[in-house]
Formats: C-alpha cells, sequence, structure tokens
C-alpha cells in the first residue's frame, strides 16, 4: 500500500510540473485521489484552489503559462487557449485582461475571468501544444484574432509569427484557402493581400510580360534554370534577370540568405538581377514599368560601347 502511495503521489508531481504548477480535479481522481484525500489536501495547504475544479500544487504562486494552464483546465478535457491568449502564448501579441479559452459547441462552461467561446470547428489539425498547454495552431489564432484587431496591429502579429518562424505569409496565405468558413478569415486575407499579393505563375506571367514589352522589352524566358537557380524571367540579349518575391513582410533569415545568394550568383555571372514583389506587378505597374525601361536602357547603352571599336585599333 505505501508502495502504490508513493507512486501515486510521484505521478501526480510529475503532472503538476509538466502543467505548470497546476492539476485539475479529474486528474487527481484519475490518479487513484479520493475525494476526502483532496478536500485534506486543500485544508493542509498542499492544494490550493486557483479556479473551480483547479489546483495550485505547493504553492498557489503561478506564472503566466500556469494562469492559462488553470483556465484550460477548468474548462474541460477538450479546451484549448485561444483567440488573444494564445496570442500571447506564441508571442505574437499582449495578452488580454480576461483569458480567453474555446471547447466543443456540446460543452456548456461559464467561468469567471475567462472567455468561452464555443465552436463547432475547430479541427484536431488546428490544435497544438505549446509548453505543453493546449493552443490553437498560429494560423488558427491568427484567423481567431483578425476581426479585433486593427491593420497595423494585424500586420504586426503577422511579422511576428514570421520573425519567429511560426507561418510565413506566403504559407499563411494558402492555408487560409483550406480552411472552413470562419469569422476573420476575410479580414486575415485583406491584409495579407495588401502586403503579400501572390499570384500563380501563369498569372504572374500574363501581367508581367504586357509590362515588359511596353518598356521596350521583348519575351523574356521564363522558369529557366541559370547560375544554380530556377529564375521567373530572363532576358539573354541583355543579360537581365528579375525575380518575383510575394513577401514584403520581415522574411526569416534563412529565406534572406537564399535571395542573396541568387542574387549573388547572378551579379557574379556578369548578370542584373532586378527583384520586385508580386504586389508592385499588380498594384504598381507604372513603377515596375519605369524601372524596367531604365534598367534595359542602361544595358543597351554599356553593350553599345562595348562594341564600338577602340581609339587606335585601326578599325
Amino acid at each position: 500500500m505505501g508502495d502504490q502511495k508513493l507512486q501515486r503521489a510521484q505521478r501526480a508531481w510529475k503532472l503538476v510540473d509538466a502543467q505548470h504548477g497546476v492539476v485539475a480535479r479529474r486528474q487527481l481522481l484519475a490518479l487513484g485521489f479520493s475525494p476526502t484525500s483532496i478536500k485534506h489536501r486543500v485544508a493542509t495547504g498542499r492544494l490550493h484552489p486557483v479556479r473551480p475544479g483547479v489546483y495550485a500544487a505547493g504553492r498557489p504562486d503561478l506564472t503566466d503559462c500556469g494562469t492559462w494552464m488553470a483556465a484550460v483546465l477548468s474548462c474541460g478535457p477538450h479546451a484549448v487557449l485561444s483567440h488573444h491568449s494564445a496570442a500571447a502564448l506564441w508571442g505574437i501579441g499582449p495578452s488580454p485582461r480576461k483569458i480567453e479559452v474555446s471547447v466543443p459547441l456540446r460543452t456548456a462552461r461559464v467561468r469567471p475571468g475567462i472567455v468561452v467561446h464555443r465552436r463547432a470547428n475547430l479541427r484536431a489539425a488546428e490544435v497544438a501544444a505549446r509548453d505543453g498547454i493546449p493552443v490553437t495552431m498560429p494560423v488558427c489564432t491568427l484567423v481567431d484574432i483578425a476581426l479585433g484587431l486593427g491593420r497595423e496591429e494585424l500586420e504586426a502579429a503577422i511579422n511576428a509569427a514570421d520573425r519567429r518562424e511560426l507561418v510565413d505569409p506566403e504559407r499563411l496565405r494558402r492555408a487560409l484557402d483550406e480552411l472552413p468558413r470562419r469569422p476573420g478569415v476575410v479580414n486575415l486575407r485583406a491584409a495579407l493581400d495588401r502586403r503579400t499579393f501572390v499570384l500563380t505563375d501563369s498569372a504572374l506571367e500574363r501581367r508581367f510580360v504586357p509590362l515588359a514589352r511596353e518598356a521596350g522589352l521583348g519575351r523574356p524566358l521564363t522558369g529557366v534554370p541559370l547560375n544554380g537557380f530556377k529564375v521567373d524571367f530572363y532576358w539573354p540579349d541583355l543579360g537581365l534577370v528579375v525575380e518575383t518575391d510575394g513577401l514584403r513582410y520581415h522574411r526569416t533569415p534563412a529565406q534572406q540568405a537564399i535571395d542573396r545568394l541568387r542574387d549573388q550568383a547572378h551579379t557574379a555571372a556578369g548578370l542584373t538581377p532586378l527583384r520586385f514583389t508580386h504586389a508592385q506587378v499588380h498594384h504598381d505597374p507604372g513603377h515596375v514599368r519605369r524601372t524596367l525601361a531604365a534598367t534595359a536602357g542602361r544595358l543597351r547603352r554599356a553593350s553599345e560601347r562595348s562594341a564600338l571599336p577602340r581609339s587606335g585599333s585601326g578599325a
């Protein structure tokens, strides 16, 4: 019997450590603690009630993670931290005054100090564990907070998710097309399209090639391998390479390094690399056209000068 009590206590403390100092009554019962023994531990100060059906073990002081975990535990076994509280846990937004938790639609929970969201369409693939706390995935979290944020605040959250390498804007934009309809998707999609408008290869070519033609360039080669990279647009006669970039947020260091290597490889080979965003091609074609025309003119003049006979050559 003594060994069983010791093992039960060890399992309980292991669970408490994993849950940032808190444990649910239902978890203690599942471990074999009786209601009487739980009540005794509360009376003797070994357990401290912090939420309905949730206790802090040993000492009542909790970290932010402990406070979030206690809120999730108090809302039931299928509850997850969500919305602005999830954003705070992921490090992409400030912590709200009230903790926000999502529960299945059939769950009837009312908890003081907790905003409980009942939802029917939260899929298992949209839930993760961050520091042991059940929480909505970054994509779902950004969708959930999109309705309550202004444009600059939402862009800051997207930037933060990109910097922390949780999800980059391009993957985020693609993920929105796969989500079921829910509040926030439209707002988040609009914020992304303002900054990271991404065209398919065929649509980009349909928009970009006429701009190049209007700038006095012929039709480019597209999608060809060059200097170890696949290039978007290439004019061999001018030695001009144009790359398009869907990201105008802060790219990750790895992505920035690849872009630099790409441009450096083309420059080392004697080519002139230019880079436009997809948004510029779509929303600011005049700038693209003027830049292409000026660059092509400079390259042609340089080519003509190199073709002229040198003084004293006898030509």
